[in-house]
């Protein structure tokens, strides 16, 4: 199994480059960012973990930037989104911007992809709430199609692109999406994406949500996407009980103000 660590990088811890070379050194593997463009000061959607808007999330940083910084103090280190809002992202920059940091690193991308909770912070991006998972397949689909393809072209609702070149083309074939979201619509996502299924802990038993995942891949007759569990408990014997159910990745939350180099270090001792 393969243990990640996941930062708000804003101003308010640490930069997010003294994070990544300890989290190297420390022997994680890898290390996620969170992104949201704004927080309209109008927001009626409630905030999914319940209670007050925490306000890190008016303050990311943009995360393709936040890796590349990360990326250049360290060597082994794999950079991902946790997630990318590729709904309120033009795919076609995105693409460039994805595939560029794949290769700047070396391979070292993995790309967190969600559909937002947010409808204020979407519908100013001109995107529908209830349209989000058709955009989100369909952007991730058009970019899918420029890295692999040397002439590529896309027709969507959403999404469109006319028979064009972009280079550079990633470096990992296929470049690692994750698809993130906890529900039978993202499994269904990641499956026919051929991605990894990235979800939070839920109240509902790991082993079924599993086995929703086997079924949702089995009629679509495709394979079971491999699970990264993201914002997981540090304690070993959770991780325990993750990797005999086949679980892929755990990732964990490390603090979103204050010392975030120091929580690696604690964080690595409880699981490492």
């Amino acid at each position: 199994m393969h243990l990640g660590v996941a930062l708000f990088a804003t101003d308010l811890t640490s930069d997010v480059r003294d994070v990544a070379r300890v989290a190297e050194d420390a022997g994680f593997e890898s290390l996620f960012v969170a992104e949201h463009t704004h927080i309209p000061t109008s927001r009626r959607t409630p905030y999914p973990m319940g209670g007050e808007l925490p306000g890190e999330y008016s303050r990311t940083q943009d995360p393709f930037v936040a890796l590349m910084a990360a990326a250049a103090v360290t060597k082994r280190l794999k950079v991902g989104t946790g997630v990318c809002l590729v709904v309120e992202r033009d795919p076609i920059v995105l693409a460039k911007e994805v595939s560029t940091l794949d290769v700047l690193t070396g391979g070292r991308v993995l790309l967190g992809v969600g559909a937002g909770w947010n409808a204020e912070e979407l519908a100013h991006h001109g995107v529908e709430f209830g349209d989000r998972f058709e955009v989100l397949q369909e952007r991730v689909e058009l970019m899918q199609a420029l890295w692999t393809q040397e002439v590529a072209s896309y027709d969507g609702k959403h999404a469109r692109l006319e028979a064009s070149w972009q280079w550079p083309k990633p470096v990992q074939s296929p470049l690692p999406v994750l698809v993130g979201g906890g529900g039978r619509r993202a499994m269904q996502l990641a499956v026919d994406l051929g991605a990894g299924w990235m979800p939070m802990p839920s109240k509902v038993k790991l082993a079924d949500r599993l086995a929703t995942l086997a079924e949702v891949a089995a009629g679509a007759g495709r394979p079971t996407p491999p699970t990264t569990m993201y914002l997981v408990r540090p304690d070993r014997a959770v991780i325990e009980h993750y990797e005999s159910l086949g679980i892929e990745r755990c990732v964990f939350l490390l603090p979103t103000q204050g010392d975030a180099v120091a929580a690696v270090a604690d964080i690595a001792k409880a699981v490492l």
